[in-house]
């Protein structure tokens, strides 16, 4: 090869090689396109000119790698087989190529070409699928595949996972290759039902890609375990609100409530009910242990069940559970009972003693404790239980009105109040008021509270 003659030359014949690769640039471009299996792409004729402007001469092709899916003239549009049976489409005016309902093996290289033209482009499809169709239990944990196709050599991908609130959820990685990627998630919640989104990130090639999901969640708005405090003779609902409206969940489910009175006890059956697909709540009363209601008039999707006068017996284990396609979810509430008496019942000589028990029908939680008070008292009328103890006695010899309450995380719950009267006698017989006995009542559960006030009234002794 000769030299350059010249520095001018040398110039000139440096610029028209830079001039032809530029040209050759032009003729020929390389793009990447990311879609995701079942949804759609439009893969851009990159400079093409729109259908106005375009000669009479013009012929517009795509293929897929060698194979000829289209031929469009100005006035003829010629489609083979395979552009028919691919779901593709071509829209005007820019011919760009439009693809329906992706799949894993539409990946590959895909051109258009027109005059001295050739746009050249890389279609990478992801698919995201989810463990039991997305319809999940609460507690359930969603399995994710996440796999990938492309013509050139797979890259090693970053996954990141937002819930329906758009928090960040770390997934549990359970397999991993180029090709296939398993996560598994967290246990789901009610709250978690919504729209969450897999974001998928690659350096090289650089591909950011969003694949959003739906899930539903089927179970109860309430806390997998409940506790409520109420007092003999009172009146208490238990509810169980179920999300199946809220997140509109059309496929059929079914349930039943049981109750226990101890963890190691047999269960009985109260009730029972089914949801149909789109269907009302139907519910059928089983068991007649102990007289409860069910309330007509309730929330959409709501299990509801009253007691109109609790017995000290009535405590226990009060289980709600769903049924659906063999797998099971369930939520409690832990009903516990109070009661207060006094031995003897009175009324209260001068210089005698009294005994006044507090009992409640189960353990309590380490967090809470019983306490006998007297009201307008000092400290020393002052007495609280150990944890763990369900009884608390206190002997007493001063009048007045006592108070046992219940007290959780240094809240009182529920309070019971008995009054002690005094008896005097003067040689002519004076008729006496004894041993009445003052109910306070308090049910709380959770953050919600409602407040029921009932008065018992022990016997009336006369003293002769």
């Amino acid at each position: 090869m000769e030299s350059c003659g010249t520095a001018v030359s040398c110039m000139a014949a440096a610029f028209l090689l830079l001039l032809l690769g530029l040209l050759s640039s032009m003729a020929q471009q390389n793009e990447l396109q990311t879609g995701v299996a079942g949804g759609e792409v439009t893969l851009n004729c990159t400079g093409i000119l729109p259908d106005s402007k375009l000669s009479q001469d013009t012929v517009v092709t795509w293929k897929y790698y060698d194979t000829l899916l289209c031929r469009i003239e100005k006035r003829n549009y010629w489609k083979t087989p395979a552009f028919i049976r691919g779901g593709f489409d071509i829209k005007a005016p820019y011919k760009q190529l439009w693809m329906q309902n992706l799949k894993l093996s539409d990946a590959g290289i895909y051109t258009c070409e027109y005059s001295s033209h050739k746009v050249r482009t890389s279609l990478h499809v992801f698919k995201l699928t989810i463990s039991l169709d997305g319809h999940f239990l609460q507690n359930e944990v969603p399995e994710l595949i996440l796999m990938q196709n492309s013509s050139s050599p797979l890259p090693d991908l970053n996954i990141a996972l937002f819930d329906s609130n758009n928090n960040r959820v770390t997934p549990e990685l359970q397999n991993k290759s180029r090709q296939k990627y398993i996560v598994n998630l967290r246990k789901l919640e009610a709250m978690d039902s919504g729209t969450w989104v897999c974001q998928v990130h690659s350096d090289s090639p650089l591909i950011k890609q969003n694949i959003s999901f739906a899930v539903k969640v089927l179970g109860f708005q309430n806390p997998v375990l409940e506790r409520k405090y109420v007092t003999v003779d009172s009146t208490v609902i238990l509810s169980w609100h179920l999300n199946s409206q809220k997140i509109r969940w059309r496929k059929g489910f079914t349930g039943q409530l049981n109750w226990k009175q101890q963890e190691s006890a047999n269960a009985h059956e109260l009730l029972n009910f089914s949801v149909p697909a789109q269907g009302e709540l139907l519910e059928t009363k089983k068991s007649s242990i102990f007289l409860f209601e069910i309330p007509e008039r309730k929330p959409e999707s709501t299990i509801e069940v009253r007691l109109p006068k609790v017995h000290f017996n009535h405590s226990g284990q009060y289980q709600c559970q769903l049924e659906y396609q063999g797998r099971h979810a369930q939520s409690q509430i832990e009903l516990v009972v109070m009661k207060v008496s006094a031995n003897p019942v009175g009324p209260l000589s001068r210089g005698a003693n009294m005994t006044l028990t507090c009992q409640v029908s189960r353990p309590l939680p380490p967090n809470a404790y019983l306490r006998w008070e007297r009201v307008n008292g000092t400290k020393m009328d002052i007495k609280s239980s150990k944890q763990r103890e369900v009884k608390l006695e206190v002997n007493i010899s001063a009048a007045g009105l006592w108070s046992c309450h219940l007290i959780e995380d240094s809240e009182r719950k529920i309070s019971l109040h008995y009054h002690v009267a005094t008896g005097k006698k003067d040689g002519t017989s004076k008729t006496t008021l004894a041993g009445k006995q003052d109910v306070s009542v308090s049910t709380v559960s959770g953050h919600e509270g409602t407040q029921n006030e009932q008065r018992l009234l022990s016997r009336e002794e006369l003293d002769d």
